[in-house]
This record gives structure tokens, sequence and C-alpha cells, in this order.
């Protein structure tokens, strides 16, 4: 790798919009446009870096007919070429790998990436009864970079399992199970876990909940911290009602010399990887305690960079609920209670998860943390949907030591899932393979949700309707029970042995 093509950020900003009114205040646009302008100033050069870029990539947030080139204008920025992001929580690093990558191979030598979300506005401007909607408009046309495929199957939109609350807990318990936790003991796991991202939260100035919580605190229902899906609480879950902005900007070091911006502000990129789960849709792997795609791409970004995960001094892993940190730990052989701790936000549930944008947010303070110790390498990771798809980045205060050898040629993971038949009208003797007991908006069981197998292996999604089945799922453990699987009116229904 040449020394001038060498990618580099040079510029981050962060920012938290309290109490925006949706009839005055600034429009999503313009509040993508000030980040923008606040990374540039970030460079130490101001307005200069990005005045003119060749590359502009926004975090999909809302329909217009191009919002990039909306954003771009309000900044006072002339840009070569438009694109989206697409839709899911890694394509803040998989732009910043596929920017890297460009300024690499000569392709291009600047890019901003924008992105945030006016989640908050919205429901106030609801709650109000304001009329409010983004802006429209924008000229040219802009092209998609991650390009999208739906997130759930016929079948789990049947059975209601498509939206994050219901499916992140059948992990969970999945991962509970394989670990050989009891219930109460993983509960206070996975609270000291999640305590530890509240801490950091506590000192983030962009936090959307800058509060020290305890484990109990987090873990135990209350009136004001309701059961969602057993066995996360109000307080486990990622916040998306949000109103907050983050943006970089990456340029070649060539392109950053010229410019006059010091050496001391450059993040270098070390290395990168992308990876989607081969059995795509949650009821259809055959281990719902294991990511393959996850470890390959967190692995992936490792072997690029020439380093180990024991090199790694900061981390800050996607965190829209406490099993997709454990679930990068088990991937990476690491113990969840390691105190290099593996947020530097805070996570999606404290410092506030900004849609497709939150790893924006831990990549701008990630840059923050590894300009104040350039001696130090980081690792920043991001999944998308239902841990269906990943990207991982790795990034040092200094240039990488070695040329990118590209995450291509890193071994691959042995623990790769085919796909599982889903039976679609299951009869017979079924088996739990992970859960969780949906509650209701007053904190009572309403339901629970199971992902099984058959006898001939094939997989089923079921409802579990019994009262006193859905007490029991909650204190004793259920995966590896078994009952008789059967066909209702529009879903399956398990009824417990």
């Amino acid at each position: 790798m040449s020394a001038d093509r060498q990618p580099v950020i040079v510029g981050v900003a962060q920012h938290r919009w309290r109490a925006i009114d949706p009839a005055t205040g600034p429009d999503v646009a313009v509040r993508a446009a000030a980040v923008a302008r606040a990374a540039a100033a970030d460079t130490g050069i101001g307005h200069r870096a990005i005045a003119s870029v060749d590359a502009w990539v926004h975090t999909v947030g809302w329909a217009a007919a191009n919002p990039v080139d909306l954003i771009a204008r309000a900044a006072g920025a002339k840009v070569r070429h438009c694109w989206s992001s697409g839709s899911g929580g890694e394509v803040g690093v998989a732009a910043a790998n596929w920017a890297a990558r460009a300024i690499l191979a000569g392709e291009l030598d600047s890019v901003v990436v924008t992105g945030g979300t006016d989640f908050r506005t919205r429901a106030r401007a609801e709650r109000l009864g304001i009329a409010y909607s983004p802006p429209s408009g924008g000229e040219g046309a802009f092209d998609v970079l991650v390009k999208g495929k739906p997130a759930s199957s016929e079948i789990e939109l049947a059975h209601d399992m498509a939206i994050p609350i219901h499916v992140y807990p059948i992990f969970e318990n999945a991962l509970r199970a394989a670990r050989g936790l009891g219930i109460d003991e993983h509960r206070d796991r996975m609270g000291a876990l999640m305590s530890s991202f509240t801490a950091v939260a506590a000192t983030n100035p962009y936090a959307w909940f800058p509060e020290f919580r305890t484990a109990d605190d987090l873990t135990a229902p209350t009136a004001d911290n309701r059961m969602i899906g057993f066995p996360y609480t109000k307080r486990l879950n990622a916040i998306l009602d949000v109103d907050l902005n983050a943006a970089y900007v990456m340029m070649s070091a060539a392109r950053a010399s010229a410019l006059g911006i010091r050496s001391d502000r450059w993040v270098h990129w070390w290395g990168g990887a992308s990876a989607d789960e081969q059995a795509y849709h949650p009821s259809t792997r055959p281990d719902l305690a294991a990511c393959p795609a996850m470890q390959d791409s967190h692995r992936g970004a490792l072997h690029e960079a020439g380093i180990g995960v024991d090199d790694i001094a900061m981390f800050d892993f996607y965190s829209c609920f406490p099993v997709a940190v454990e679930m990068a730990c088990e991937m990476l052989g690491l113990d969840d209670r390691d105190p290099r701790r593996f947020t530097l936000t805070g996570g999606l549930p404290y410092a506030g998860g900004p849609g497709s944008a939150y790893t924006l947010h831990s990549i701008a303070a990630m840059v923050d943390r590894v300009r104040e110790q350039p001696h130090e390498t980081a690792l920043v990771t991001g999944n998308g949907m239902f841990l269906s798809k990943h990207a991982s980045s790795v990034w040092g205060g200094r240039p990488r030591p070695l040329a990118p050898v590209g995450s291509a040629s890193a071994p691959r993971t042995t623990l790769a899932q085919m796909p599982l038949t889903v039976d679609e009208a299951p009869t017979g003797r079924g088996t739990i393979d992970g859960y969780t007991v949906l509650h209701d908006r007053a904190g009572e069981p309403a339901r629970g949700l199971v992902v099984g197998h058959l006898a001939n292996g094939h997989r089923f999604v079921a409802h579990v309707i019994e009262p006193e089945a859905l007490v029991e799922l909650e204190q004793y453990e259920g995966v590896g029970r078994n009952g008789d699987v059967r066909r209702g009116e529009g879903v399956n229904i398990l009824e417990l042995a």
C-alpha cells in the first residue's frame, strides 16, 4: 500500500437534538448538513474539507428524490457521486470499508458519510397534532451502497416474528441455554454487562440517556421498566425514539496532506470485512446460539489488519440488545466480563439507536479515543436486521504496519450453517430451540413465541398461549423442552408436554 493511498478519517462530529419544535425547527437535511460542517471543522481546516468531495454517503433515513443532494447542498458541498447507504445497523461500518477500499484503489480521494434520524421529532409532531414531514426533492440520482433483502420470511411474518423486540430475545434465551447458565445467573450476568454500558453513556455528552444504572435497575421489571419480551425489560432494548446525527470525513493521506490537515487528526483504517448469514432468516438457522457470518466478519477484519483480538484496546460492538454483544464475544472467544468493555458510546439502549446511523456515532467516538491514544487500535462492528448481516473495521492512530492482505483471504469459519427447511403447518412432537414470552403494555405475559424442531429435523415457528406455560417458560429453562405442535387459526400452536 502506497503511503499516499492510506485511508484516514480526518474529521468527525455528533449532535444530540433535544426538544426540536416540529413546526419551526431545522429539518432532517439541515441537521445532517450542520453535523457535516462540524465534522469539517473538526479536521482543523474548516469548510475546505468538504467543499468538493468525490462521494457522499447518507444512511437511509427518509424518502426524497435525492436526500443526499439536499444534505450536500445545505452543507455547501459539491459532490461527484451521491450514495444512500441502504438499510441495516451495519451500513455505517460497511460504508467506511467501501470508502477505504476505493481510496486504496485510487478511485476516490474524499468521502463524507452522514446519518441520523428525526424519530423523536416525528413522534412529538404526532402527539401535538402538528403537520410534519421531512423535505422532498433533491437533484440528480443516487446509488445504493448495501442492497437489501427481506428481513423476515412469510412464516415469520405470520407469527409476528418480524420486529427486533420479538426476535432478539429468542436468540438471548438460546444463547443462555447454550452457555449452560441458569435463568437467575444469566439475568445477573446480562445486567452487569449492560450496566457497564450505562457507565460509558453517563460520560458521553451525546448520549440520549446519560445515566448510570445498576444491573438490577436494568433487569428488574417495574412500573417504568416493564418486561417487553422475556428476558428483556424496556431498559434492555435499543431506543429508536431519538433525534441524533453523526458524520465522518475520510480521505486519502495524499488529499489530507494537500489540504493541510495535520496528521495528528488522522485515524487510519487498518482493515475491514462484511458477511451475511447463509441462513439469513432466523427461523432457518440450525444453531440459534451462533452467528458464523459474524465470526467471519470480525475475524476477517482482524486478519486484514494483521492483528488478533488481544491486540485491540477499544471495542464498540453493535448493541441493539444484549445478545448482540454477547454473540460478538462468543464468536471472538471473549469473556463478556472482559475489563476492556465493549462500547465507546454507551450503546443503542442508552446512547441511543438512530436507525441505520448508530455506527456513525461509534466511529466518531472511536476517532476521538484513538486520537487521545494513538498507539492503540480499535474494533468497531455493526449488525443488521436479526443478527443477519455484519460489518467490522479495525482502526489505529498510526499507519498500518503491513500492506492490507484483504479480508477475503482470512480462514472461514467452521460454523457455516445452511438454512433449515421450515414446516409451515407442523404437527406432532416438537422441541424448543429458542423462545421468548411477549408481554402486553401492562407488563403481563401475553403469548410465547417459539422456534423449534420436529423429529424429522425440520424447523417450526409457533405460539404458546396457555397462561401456565408462559409462567413456566420464565421461571424454568424452556430450551430443550418438548411439546405437541399443531396448526391453529393462522398460526401454529405449541402445547408444552
